[in-house]
C-alpha cells in the first residue's frame, strides 16, 4: 500500500498530506514491526513450550508474567488510580470469550502450518463487522456484507474443505478461535468507551490468572514451569503484552486502514519461519486465501471511515 507523498500533483493543498502525517505513519510503520515480532515471537514460543506444558498451563503462566509486568507499568507511569474494578461484568464476559479464544489458538498452535493458523486468525475482524449491528448498534452496510462474504471465501481457500477428510480437528480450533477473539474485539470496544488501556489489561491479566489456575488444577495433571520451559514462558507473557502495547501505540499515530494491512505482513513471514524451523510446507492456497481475507477486512476498513477500531487487545 502507497505510503503518502507530501505532495500529490491534482490535488488541493488541503488535500495533500503534510510531511507531520508522512513522518507519523513512518513511525506507525516501526511499531507495527514490533507488534508482528511480539505475535511471531509468542507462536514459536508457544510451539515450543507445548513440550512440557498444556494450554491451560500455557496460559495461566502467561498471564501471571502479565499481571506482573502491567501492575509495573502503572506504578512507573503514574496510572495506578486508573486502575479500578468497574464494568466487572463486561470484564468478565470480554476474559471468558479471549480465554477461550486464547486456548482454542494454542490448541491449533500445534495441529496445523503456523501460516494456516495466522491467516484464519486473521478473519476475526470479519466476525467483529458481522456481530457489530446486533452489540454495539453499529450499521450494517451492504459493503461490510460484500466484506463478509470474501472473507469466508479466504476462509474457505485456507482451511480447504474440499481435501480428503474435510475441515481438519486443527482448522476448526483456528476458527473457533477466531470467534473467540471477535467476541473478545466486540466487548474492548465497549469498554473503552469508559475504561482506560492499563484497566483493561489488568483485568485481562488477573481474571485470566484464575481461569488459567482454575482449569490447570482441575485436571488434576499441572506442572510447575522447569527450567527449560521457564524462558518460554516468560517469553510468551513479555512479547503477547509487547505486541498489543505496540499496535496500540501504531493506532494511535495512524488510522487503522494504514495499520492492519501492516499486520498482515505476519502472514509470508511465519509461513518461513515455519519452513526453516519446522519444515512446513505451505500451500498456494493459503496465501491465496490470506490475500482475499486482508481485502475483505480492507473493504470493511474503508467502509467505516472515522469509525474507531477495536484495540488490539483481543488477538494473539
Amino acid at each position: 500500500m502507497p505510503m503518502p507523498q507530501t505532495s500529490q500533483p491534482g490535488l488541493p493543498p488541503h488535500m495533500a498530506p503534510s510531511s507531520g502525517a508522512t513522518a507519523a505513519y513512518g513511525r506507525a510503520a516501526l511499531w507495527m514491526g514490533g507488534a508482528m515480532a511480539g505475535f511471531v515471537s509468542m507462536a514459536l514460543a508457544g510451539r515450543e513450550v507445548a513440550r512440557w506444558h498444556d494450554t491451560f498451563e500455557i496460559m495461566t503462566w502467561r498471564s501471571v508474567v502479565g499481571v506482573v509486568i502491567v501492575l509495573s507499568a502503572a506504578r512507573i507511569s503514574g496510572q495506578w488510580h486508573a486502575l479500578r474494578a468497574r464494568n466487572m461484568g463486561l470484564h468478565l464476559i470480554r476474559n471468558l470469550s479471549h480465554f477461550t479464544g486464547q486456548n482454542l489458538w494454542f490448541a491449533a498452535l500445534t495441529l496445523i502450518p503456523l501460516a494456516q493458523l495466522f491467516a484464519l486468525e486473521f478473519s476475526y475482524p470479519i466476525l467483529v463487522a458481522l456481530a457489530a449491528p446486533l452489540v454495539l448498534g453499529e450499521q450494517l452496510t451492504r459493503r461490510s456484507l460484500t466484506a463478509a462474504g470474501l472473507g469466508f471465501s479466504g476462509i474457505l481457500l485456507v482451511a480447504h474443505p474440499w481435501d480428503q477428510g474435510g475441515f481438519s480437528f486443527g482448522t476448526v480450533l483456528a476458527m473457533l478461535a477466531a470467534v473467540g477473539f471477535a467476541g473478545s474485539a466486540l466487548c474492548t470496544k465497549r469498554l473503552t468507551r469508559t475504561a482506560p488501556v492499563i484497566e483493561i489489561l489488568l483485568w485481562l491479566t488477573v481474571m485470566q490468572t484464575g481461569f488459567g489456575a482454575v482449569m490447570m488444577l482441575g485436571d488434576g495433571a499441572w506442572h510447575w514451569p522447569s527450567v527449560q520451559s521457564a524462558p518460554w514462558l516468560a517469553l510468551i507473557g513479555v512479547a503477547g503484552l509487547g505486541a498489543h502495547f505496540c499496535m496500540t501505540r501504531a493506532l494511535a499515530l495512524a488510522p487503522a486502514s494504514v495499520v492492519i494491512p501492516i499486520d498482515f505482513l505476519r502472514l509470508p513471514l511465519i509461513a518461513a519461519l515455519g519452513a526453516i524451523f519446522y519444515q512446513e510446507s505451505v500451500s498456494i492456497g493459503v496465501f491465496a486465501g490470506g490475500v482475499v481475507i486482508l481485502w475483505a477486512n480492507w473493504i470493511n476498513l474503508r467502509a467505516r471511515p472515522g469509525t474507531p477500531q477495536p484495540l488490539p487487545l483481543d488477538e494473539t
